[in-house]
This record gives C-alpha cells, sequence and structure tokens, in this order.
C-alpha cells in the first residue's frame, strides 16, 4: 500500500507493544526492520519472527539512554540491514503517581528514556539521512504530551519534549528532504507499558482502562495496530509534504 520495498526502518522498543506491532507493519509495507531494544532476548524473538514472514530484520540491544550503547547498537544495525531511511523513536517508560510525590529517580529515569532516548537515537540516525536528502523520522509522543494529567506530570512532562523536539527538528531539517512527524497515542491496551500502568493505578484506586474507554467516542480503547498504521503513511512518500505534525490517534478523545 505504502511502497516502502527497499527501505530500512529502525524501531526503538519493538521487542513489545507499540513498537512490535509498527516493526511488524512496516515489514508488510516491505522494510528491512531494526530492532533497537533494551531486552536482547526479547528484540531478537521480535526479529526472528519478523523473519519468519520472509521479511528481512535484526535486533540489537541498547538502553537508549545511554548514548554510547546507541551508537554501537545502530552501527551493528547499519552493518546488518544497510543506511536507515526511516527512523521510529518508540521507546519510552511511564510512571503513575501525583507530581508532588514522584520520586527523583522517576523522574529522572522518565527524562532519560523519553527525551534522552530520542536525543541519542536522532543524533545516530538522522545526520547520515540529511546527508543522503531524505527519510522519515516518526516519534511516538502521547496525547499527554499535549495536555497535562493527574498522576502523569513525569510522563506528561517528557512528551510534551518529544511533541516540541519533533517540531524542532522538521524545522531545521526541511530543506534537506528529511521529514520528522510524531504521533499521539491516546488510550491503548495490550501493551506492556498498559499493563504496568495499570497495576499503579490500581494499586492507587485509579478507574482501569476499559472504565475509562466508556468515554471516548469511539467507544473502545486504541490498539497497537492502530498506532502501527498511522506510522506506516508517515514514513511514506504519500505523506510526502506531511512535516513537524503530532498526530492525535485517540478515537476522539482528544482533539487539540
Amino acid at each position: 500500500m505504502y511502497k516502502l520495498d527497499g527501505k530500512t526502518a529502525l524501531v526503538t522498543g519493538a521487542a513489545h507493544g507499540i513498537g512490535r506491532a509498527i516493526a511488524f507493519r512496516l515489514a508488510e509495507e516491505g522494510c528491512a526492520v531494526g530492532i533497537l531494544d533494551f531486552d536482547p532476548k526479547a528484540g531478537e524473538a521480535a526479529a526472528e519472527a519478523i523473519r519468519a514472514t520472509g521479511a528481512k530484520a535484526a535486533a540489537a540491544a541498547a538502553d537508549v539512554a545511554v548514548k554510547a550503547q546507541v551508537v554501537a547498537g545502530v552501527a551493528e544495525l547499519e552493518a546488518a540491514l544497510g543506511p536507515i531511511d526511516v527512523l521510529v523513536n518508540n521507546a519510552g517508560l511511564c510512571k503513575v503517581g501525583p507530581l508532588l510525590e514522584t520520586p527523583d529517580e522517576d523522574w529522572d529515569r522518565t527524562f532519560a528514556i523519553n527525551v534522552g532516548g530520542v536525543f541519542h537515537v536522532t543524533r545516530a540516525v538522522v545526520p547520515a539521512m540529511v546527508g543522503r536528502g531524505g527519510g522519515a523520522v516518526v516519534n511516538v509522543a502521547s496525547w499527554m504530551g499535549k495536555s497535562g494529567v493527574a498522576a502523569y506530570g513525569a510522563y506528561c512532562a517528557s512528551k510534551f519534549a518529544v511533541v516540541s523536539m519533533t517540531q524542532t527538528l522538521s524545522h531545521e531539517i526541511a530543506p534537506s528532504g528529511v521529514r520528522v512527524n510524531a504521533v499521539a497515542p491516546g488510550l491503548i491496551v495490550d501493551t506492556k507499558m498498559r499493563d504496568e500502568t495499570e497495576a499503579l493505578r490500581k494499586a492507587q484506586g485509579l478507574p482501569s482502562a476499559q472504565d475509562r474507554a466508556q468515554d471516548i467516542p469511539a467507544r473502545r480503547p486504541g490498539y497497537p495496530a492502530d498506532i502501527a498504521n498511522a506510522v506506516a503513511f508517515l514514513a511514506s512518500d504519500q505523506a510526502g509534504y506531511i512535516t513537524g505534525e503530532c498526530i492525535n490517534i485517540t478515537g476522539g478523545m482528544f482533539n487539540d
């Protein structure tokens, strides 16, 4: 559909959840897919599952918060798959709790991964895209990167930063032919992160995802495939005149 045959994509945090769905969707569109993930066994398992479909895939282990690991992981994936045409910064962390009660280590780790990770991987990949005169970057932000939400202070602040970085970089490199966009998922279930945050919410007496989904105009939560479909479009030439955008994928829950 999107004619991504012959392109190479790198997806961070692709061993599970949204990242895994994105990796498989891009492989379906013809991409060779590099998986950069903190969990080496799960990352390799995802790459093997993609290869089982007939697509080309490789995995490398890295904590995106650590620049040296990112540089080494990107180099390993480029050696295996070739130059990267599509970068999806998906790796993320979500901690639940009132801002005034957020431990320093939760705040620091959230920013190290959600913001620092995007910065490190982008710096490792995008200069070569600019040098070649083309490419697409898709950052996974959140609707909470556009509106502060109680009990998600660190997460909201970090995702606001991702939206800002998306806009800034898009302005800086648009003349090179490299596009930079973001997606803002809403209430997405069937992910490792959702399972973890739901456990935290339950412990704090907060409503469950299924309860909250009843207030969404679409009357359902979102699924990883909903995000993957949008990412595939933004990665393609069909989105060739779109850059600097952050597209809501919330079932109508959030429209700003």
